[in-house]
């Protein structure tokens, strides 16, 4: 956890970069409360108008860990689903939607719902050797290769979603998905230095630029192709199968992904 007890924690620096921290041990895996306190959090920095850019990044083992899977579970009916589908739209479209440029740090893994809001940030860091992976086809779920899309090509989301194996960064890199592959003891510094240079531009022309570019790149279209996606991932929950997968995921049969 942080140091005020939460999941997730905000620290505002001078240069008007506020940085948002994830902090989940074991694995930081996004439990339904982590993703709406992401969202409101990137909303309120988006509000702020001292805020010049957000760098979002998390602490411990890896970046993202998943949904919690033990978390929808245990909840009764499709409350966990729903929660858990409800989170993810909420925290990328806050990504994508942020009045600011939004850099994201990622370690070591970056599972399910965290490819995603990676997916969705304006400039994204990797520590080497860090470990992409898509496995909703392993928990019930089918959304997410509206935000995989703008990270590699549609013959790589396609294998990447249906083996569930991971994408090195180092492969992102060459896609040109990534701004930059640093060392892991590197990667805090180097995503702080970006998120500096931006936060140098002239404010007001930064956020007239990232609306623009919000418009010429189609990413106002996210959220209507992903909630064409989950409609999918709510049938395979209504039907029952949704809830093998996970149980056999839970139970070890489908292995790690970290």
């Amino acid at each position: 956890m942080t140091e005020d007890g939460s999941a997730v924690q905000t620290i505002r620096h001078r240069e008007g970069v506020v940085e948002i921290i994830i902090a989940r041990p074991p694995v930081n895996a996004f439990s339904i409360g982590l993703l709406h306190d992401l969202a409101v959090r990137l909303d309120q920095a988006g509000a702020d108008t001292t805020a010049r850019a957000v760098l979002l990044r998390a602490e411990g083992r890896g970046f993202c860990g998943g949904g919690d899977v033990k978390e929808v579970q245990a909840l009764p009916q499709f409350d966990g689903i729903l929660g858990q589908a409800a989170g993810s739209l909420r925290a990328s479209l806050a990504v994508v939607n942020c009045a600011v440029p939004v850099i994201c740090a990622v370690q070591t893994y970056c599972v399910g719902v965290g490819v995603l809001i990676a997916g969705c940030a304006d400039i994204l860091l990797a520590a080497e050797s860090t470990r992409f992976v898509l496995a909703e086809i392993d928990n019930g779920a089918t959304a997410g290769g509206v935000m995989a899309l703008r990270l590699m090509p549609d013959k790589r989301v396609r294998a990447a979603m249906m083996t569930a194996e991971p994408v090195l960064a180092e492969e992102l890199l060459r896609y040109g998905s990534l701004h930059k592959i640093v060392s892991l003891a590197d990667l805090e510094s180097a995503s702080r230095a970006i998120a500096a240079k931006i936060a140098a531009k002239h404010p007001q022309s930064m956020r007239a630029l990232k609306r623009s570019l919000h418009h010429s790149t189609r990413a106002a279209e996210i959220e209507a192709a992903y909630r064409a996606e989950l409609s999918y991932t709510y049938e395979l929950n209504m039907l029952g199968h949704a809830d093998e997968g996970r149980s056999a995921f839970l139970a070890g049969t489908r292995g790690s992904y970290l």
